[in-house]
């Protein structure tokens, strides 16, 4: 069975935003190899469209950036929107009954699938379907924008902490 597992980066007080947080070439590293060991990945409409940027092999690449769109690019996604109509290579478009959908992926396959997006993240924690919280926290404060947490936080169990390069610490939690 697999494990659904929600992971983002994080600022100190809590908000998430990509365009905020540059990983150094150890974080990097780490997401690269994160990527190729999992099973899938179930996007929210918004968080979809922002990854679809490594579906297309860009010039400007290094080494390292092409490595990981190589390694997203061959992961199956799964998509959960009400107004999308299709989605690109390898990606399935998820409609009707969320709660259902991600139980079926649960039983199917095998090793971690990653949910990407507080809101979808939220809707599946109200589900009971979130196996694992991964906080990448950075040293940064942003002061606003978009909280990992979109509702209520869960009653969790931190389960571990690492050192990711330089300055990032993953906290690793299960709910209680």
């Amino acid at each position: 069975m697999a494990k659904i597992v929600y992971a983002l980066n994080q600022s100190l007080d809590g908000f998430v935003d990509h365009m905020a947080f540059q990983p150094d070439s150890v974080l990097y590293r780490h997401f690269i190899d994160d990527v190729r060991g999992l099973t899938g990945c179930v996007y929210g409409r918004r968080m979809y469209e922002t990854m679809r940027y490594w579906d297309e092999d860009q010039s400007e690449w290094d080494a390292p950036e092409r490595e990981y769109a190589a390694a997203w690019q061959s992961k199956p996604k799964w998509v959960v929107s009400r107004t999308l109509k299709s989605v690109g290579p390898n990606a399935t478009l998820i409609e009707g009954d969320l709660a259902a959908a991600i139980r079926g992926l649960k039983a199917q396959y095998k090793g971690e699938i990653e949910v990407a997006g507080p809101e979808l993240a939220h809707s599946l924690t109200e589900l009971g379907l979130v196996d694992e919280y991964r906080l990448y926290l950075h040293p940064v404060v942003l002061g606003h924008g978009k909280p990992f947490f979109a509702g209520p936080r869960p009653p969790l169990r931190l389960v571990a902490s690492d050192r990711i390069g330089e300055q990032v610490i993953r906290l690793t939690y299960v709910p209680v």
